[in-house]
């Protein structure tokens, strides 16, 4: 993740938040923690393609996250704010390669539309932080909300003895649901009803499109 020690001029900015989507969609980015892991039981095909989809919704959720707190730091006013958001981008981009890990081992890879999902995810976080700071941290606790959701129906839906997936969807589950209470605890305000059902709606085409393409 880019430095945000010293003070970044605009320009500056927006090439440091370019350099980490590029990360983001590339793979390359720095891992600060190892993968959760679990040994899981024999899958068979059937259920090794109902693991994959479901992973791969994971990881493109991920990339998401990254343009939605890289989007949102582009346009941060407060330095401290902009950190934080980085330092919950770097756990998002863990998150990346335990998926992408766990899709290789079940014999998949990510979604062919990750650029989409961070272009998207990029334009509407800037959008979010451009209001200001309270409205910004409301739209990250809200998205953490929902994704702490999805995440805990994924737990429903991965077969039983897919202990690998499990523990990873689990660990992931944990972070997002900090990170929401942070972004709350710091002075989020949530967004109104309207807003809530919106980014429900867009969050469920991207699932949709992620466990097909």
């Amino acid at each position: 993740m880019t430095d945000t020690t010293r003070k970044l001029s605009p320009l500056d900015q927006l090439l440091a938040r370019a350099g980490d989507g590029l990360k983001a969609l590339t793979g390359v980015g720095e891992q600060h923690r190892p993968r959760p892991m679990a040994a899981s039981g024999e899958l068979s095909a059937a259920e090794r393609r109902q693991a994959a989809a479901l992973m791969r919704v994971n990881h493109a959720g991920e990339v998401a996250a990254q343009g939605l707190y890289h989007g949102q730091a582009l346009v941060a006013r407060d330095p401290a704010l902009r950190r934080q958001l980085l330092d919950a981008a770097k756990e998002e981009q863990d998150h990346l390669h335990w998926c992408a890990e766990r899709l290789q081992e079940l014999g998949d890879a990510p979604s062919k539309l990750s650029p989409l999902w961070y272009a998207g995810s990029a334009a509407i976080g800037a959008v979010a932080g451009l209001r200001n700071d309270a409205a910004s941290l409301g739209f990250v606790a809200e998205t953490e909300r929902q994704v702490s959701a999805h995440l805990g129906e994924h737990l429903q839906r991965l077969p039983k003895q897919d202990a690998a997936s499990r523990a990873v969807v689990e660990a992931m589950k944990t972070d997002e649901e900090r990170h929401g209470q942070s972004a709350l605890d710091a002075g989020g305000v949530l967004p109104p009803a309207p807003v809530r059902g919106l980014m429900r709606l867009v969050a469920g085409v991207m699932k949709f499109g992620a466990a097909r393409v």
